[in-house]
């Protein structure tokens, strides 16, 4: 019953008020169990944005025994699932070992005899290693390495389509060029894995100018999450001191990495990114506003958005639209009036539209999930002469609305969508239903399905990428039909937008699961051959990418299991379609990639080898894809040229030879087709046996026992299930991402599994 009124508070209930009262509620309730559900309270206190009460329930929970301080790991994994960083970062703040813990001359008589009831780590050297690892899940640096290590030992990527991309198209092409460099990092992305990179050095190198910038930037994307080696990697390329630069975009593009690389971790390397920022070269400034807005997103830091709204009001168009976009990364959901106002006002003063478009992205950060607080703004963007700030107004809507599916927001965007007299505020409108939907994707095909047959072609280009990014990893037969369609379209740029959208759908399905797949990568394959379209091949390139990204190993998900909105992953979608104006800007999908990994850890956070889970489905329905077959190149035989005369000779000498052979060949016809006949019949008796053979293989088995550390995609979830009999029980019911375990028999020896660190 709890269950059920949790879910419908987060998929039913619009109004928030009315929402905060059913949680809290909640929270008494589950709290006054026999049993407390910790795992559920702490994601209710998550909605109502308490992290007292949180931080509270953890540190009650390291001072117990061992399971009771799996339990606390349990939370902070599940928490940081969720990817709300500033709540997580007051969590850790609130757990502080100076204000939490006493002294033992202060614990009272009460203290004493909870003492008795429940055995106490407090103050001893436990409770300081329990906390130092709950401080470390909460700021997400023990889930990044768990991942990490999965990501580089079970990737998939299959070298053999990058080379067919890149065998196929023209060299000159920097467009292709480039989209093929994006297609290698986002298939590789998190896995540290660069092989295809080194083994064409030669091919990178015609990367030039802003294609370098690209290029360089997307070591951050395949390193992601790699914080403790990310300066010793990107240390050839990074601005060394105060030597004049030799290659600033090869320099902007490694502080554009190392942002990626440390995206959304509280700021560690802010310090030297500002340093950077400091630079008089407009592009080494770009790379490093977007990468402190990276590393410092949702920090609040009012100092760095001082020092980036400098680079703004200096109207230089390169820097400042970086700057722009990365305050609104930093100030992310925090609402901050005075930075509305002096953004709003310089957007209206400053004659670049570069300048501009990143002030609009920036007030919409701003407002990410505030919803009717953001009213006020986004009336008035949407009201605003300027076709750019209106375009704003609803990358507004589509973030401080995003996964509410509010009736209100969904009939503006739709007005707006056949209204609008400019095609990209059109195009933005129909792309925010993806967002606002995202909690309810069945519903994003049928009310696109009129705007993706409309005559604007604009609007049939946010149709798509609004099907895509709502039913991203569902392989839904509707989202798929509908794209289908489109990817016929007559205009070209609409067929990019619908490779990159199909492909966001049936991310990690195979041939097996949903047999339209086959079919897509024939027809990415196909599109690479003919001459132009050239935005059709980049959509298709990139398409290719998504398909395959992080080894095959990672989704696209803008919700947790829990039904929370991942902020890192919606702002890194909100970002992507800004390749539009920017190329750039494509490698913000990365941070939309969630693992789908299921791993099992003991108390002491270490993988048990002997831990297995069952998966109640074929195994070839979530299977990875089968790899390519190179062809050989067949040789082909040249016919040597003979004249006239000679041939005329041969042949005589060939009639007189028959002649003569004749009566013999008479005598041994018979014995000949005795033979014959009997070669035959052998043939067809080896043929039945194949075909016997191959009826007794024995039929595929309806489940899969998988090891620790496994893959499980998001649709093989509803499929899993705990094994009985094990020495490890899970901590939580559902087997999904980091699962804690809980030890049966601690007085025995444990085997575990041994993570192998990524190579540089």
């Amino acid at each position: 019953m709890l269950a059920y009124t949790l879910e419908l508070c987060k998929t039913v209930v619009h109004n928030r008020t009315y929402r905060f009262k059913i949680l809290n509620v909640l929270v008494q309730l589950y709290k006054g169990l026999n049993i407390p559900d910790y795992l559920n309270m702490c994601q209710c206190l998550l909605f109502l944005n308490d992290p007292e009460e949180v931080a509270k329930t953890l540190d009650k929970l390291i001072r117990g025994d061992a399971n009771d301080a799996v339990m606390a790991y349990q939370v902070a994994f599940d928490l940081n699932e969720n990817q709300n960083q500033p709540f997580l970062l007051r969590v850790v703040k609130k757990l502080s070992p100076e204000e939490e813990t006493k002294k033992p001359e202060e614990t009272t008589a009460t203290d004493s005899n909870m003492e008795v009831e429940k055995p106490s780590a407090s103050g001893s050297d436990d409770y300081e290693d329990r906390l130092a690892k709950l401080k470390d899940i909460l700021s997400g640096k023990t889930p990044t390495d768990l991942y990490l290590h999965f990501l580089y030992i079970h990737s998939k990527t299959d070298l053999l389509i990058l080379k067919s991309i890149k065998e196929k198209l023209k060299p000159r092409n920097t467009v292709t060029h480039i989209a093929t460099v994006m297609a290698h990092a986002i298939m590789n992305s998190g896995t540290t894995i660069d092989t295809f990179l080194r083994e064409n050095l030669q091919w990178l190198a015609k990367a030039t100018h802003w294609s370098k910038f690209t290029a360089t930037a997307s070591i951050g994307v395949i390193h992601r999450g790699h914080y403790k080696e990310s300066l010793k990697l990107l240390q050839p390329y990074l601005p060394q001191g105060n030597a004049a630069s030799s290659s600033p975009y090869q320099e902007g593009g490694a502080l554009y990495a190392l942002g990626l690389i440390h995206a959304c971790d509280g700021g560690d390397q802010a310090p030297f990114l500002l340093e950077s920022l400091k630079s008089k070269n407009e592009i080494i400034q770009h790379g490093a506003s977007l990468g402190l807005g990276l590393t410092a997103m949702a920090t609040g830091n009012k100092d760095m958005y001082d020092d980036l709204f400098e680079i703004i009001v200096t109207d230089n168009a390169v820097s400042g639209e970086a700057a722009s976009i990365a305050t609104g990364l930093i100030m992310l959901g925090t609402g901050y009036e005075e930075g509305v106002e002096n953004l709003l006002a310089y957007a209206h003063d400053t004659k670049h539209e570069k300048i501009i478009r990143g002030i609009a992205m920036a007030l919409a950060l701003m407002q990410y999930g505030r919803e009717e607080l953001a009213d006020p703004l986004i009336e008035q963007l949407s009201m605003d002469k300027d076709p750019i700030l209106r375009y704003g107004g609803m990358n507004t809507i589509a973030l401080a609305y995003v996964g509410t599916s509010n009736n209100k927001v969904i009939r503006k965007l739709l007005h707006v969508a056949v209204s609008d007299v400019s095609d990209d505020v059109r195009r933005a409108a129909v792309t925010a239903l993806g967002f606002v939907l995202c909690n309810d994707p069945q519903k994003v095909p049928t009310i696109v399905s009129l705007l993706a047959e409309g005559f604007n072609p604009h609007v049939r280009y946010g149709a798509a990428l609004a099907v895509g990014i709502s039913c991203a990893g569902s392989g839904m037969k509707e989202a798929l039909d509908l794209l289908d369609a489109l990817l016929d379209d007559p205009e070209e740029f609409v067929r990019q937008a619908a490779y990159i959208a199909t492909a966001m759908v049936l991310i990690q399905h195979n041939k097996a699961k949903e047999p339209r797949v086959a079919a897509f990568r024939k027809k990415i394959d196909e599109c690479l051959w003919p001459k132009g379209d050239t935005m059709a091949k980049f959509g298709a390139i990139v398409a290719a990418g998504i398909l395959d990204a992080g080894g095959r190993n990672v989704t696209i998900s803008l919700l947790s299991h829990h039904g929370h909105k991942k902020m890192t992953a919606i702002v890194g979608m909100a970002l992507f379609p800004q390749f539009w104006y920017w190329h750039p800007l494509i490698h913000f999908i990365c941070l939309s990639f969630s693992p789908t990994a299921v791993v099992g850890l003991n108390h002491n956070l270490k993988m048990p080898q002997n831990w297995k889970f069952k998966s109640n489905a074929k195994p070839s329905l979530f299977a990875y894809p089968d790899p390519r077959v190179e062809k050989k190149a067949e040789k082909k035989v040249l016919k040597t040229a003979t004249l006239s005369v000679v041939k005329k000779k041969k042949d005589k000498e060939k009639g007189n030879a028959m002649e003569v052979e004749g009566k013999d060949e008479k005598k041994d016809d018979k014995e000949s087709k005795m033979e014959v006949d009997d070669a035959k019949g052998k043939v067809e008796d080896k043929e039945d046996e194949k075909d016997k053979k191959e009826e007794k293989k024995t039929p595929e088995p309806d489940f899969e026992i998988l090891n620790n550390p496994a893959r499980v995609t998001w649709a093989q979830q509803e499929f899993i299930t705990s094994l009985s009999d094990q020495r490890y029980k899970p901590a939580k019911e559902k087997i999904a991402g980091i699962v804690m375990l809980l030890d049966s028999k601690p007085q025995e020896k444990e085997d575990f599994v041994v993570a192998k660190a990524p190579k540089i």
